[in-house]
């Protein structure tokens, strides 16, 4: 069973080190397969290893000073959202390193694969989630939580505080509205 992680982020807060220990055991790993599952899905040739994203991401997200993390779900929504815009800024060095812009199509048929062909598609996949935010900022959170911190449709009711069906409905949506934004 896998420790309760909202208990553990209150109480490395309140100064536990075994906590401490723990949790960032908890974490690290979950953000490896996290940064895995992202790596994978991006280009085979991917210059970027797991270790660096999730070192990246681990030290936006623990600077000196402690973060009072409220819940598991604020935690892994800030860690979808530095994962995401580590991913971003990493395409677009390889797109200004690379070539201009391709006139800003894409050329994915599913919103799910703009991460596998092109730093394009990644800035699509961007573009088109902020998007969603200003329109439903909830399906940009389940969008977040389902795809980049890979939580399940429970966990994810879970770290939102609202019902399974709510977020099948919403990411459902969500996913063809992203669809219709990415796909030329």
């Amino acid at each position: 069973m896998d420790p309760d992680i909202t208990q553990l982020l209150h109480d490395a807060r309140r100064g536990s080190k075994g906590a401490e220990a723990v949790l960032l055991e908890v974490i690290y790993e979950d953000l490896r397969k996290l940064a895995r599952r992202h790596l994978r899905l991006e280009r085979r040739d991917h210059t970027l290893q797991t270790s660096a994203l999730v070192h990246e991401v681990y030290l936006k997200l623990f600077p000196s000073q402690r973060t009072d993390w409220e819940s598991r779900g604020q935690f892994y929504a800030a860690a979808a959202k530095t994962m995401r815009r580590i991913l971003v800024s990493y395409a677009r060095a390889r797109l200004a390193a690379k070539r201009p812009p391709r006139d800003g199509q894409v050329d994915a048929g599913d919103w799910k694969d703009a991460l596998q062909s092109s730093p394009e598609e990644m800035l699509a996949l961007d573009a088109a989630l902020k998007e969603l935010a200003e329109g439903d900022a909830r399906q940009a959170q389940i969008v977040a939580l389902r795809f980049f911190c890979g939580l399940s449709v429970e966990e994810t009711a879970s770290a939102l505080g609202i019902s399974d069906k709510t977020v099948k409905r919403d990411w459902s949506t969500a996913r063809a509205w992203l669809r219709s934004r990415i796909a030329p």
